[in-house]
């Protein structure tokens, strides 16, 4: 009878462990789509303001060539 107790603990144990993973997985997920997303996001700033600074220096060779 103890080796089927410790079976059973040992069972209980594994399942416990299973479940922990599996949230933990899910929260991993998780933060993996909101980090994906807030890259997503600075990608795209990034290229607004690349094409910002791209205007402006078109915009000052501009000048100097008026000038």
């Amino acid at each position: 009878m103890d080796k089927l107790q410790a079976l059973e603990s040992t069972v209980d144990s594994l399942i416990a462990r299973c479940q922990q993973l599996a949230d933990d997985n899910r929260e991993l997920r998780q933060q993996e789509s909101d980090w994906q997303r807030e890259r997503q996001r600075l990608v795209k700033n990034n290229e607004v303001a690349r094409t910002r600074v791209e205007a402006m220096i078109n915009r000052l060779k501009g000048l100097a060539q008026e000038s």
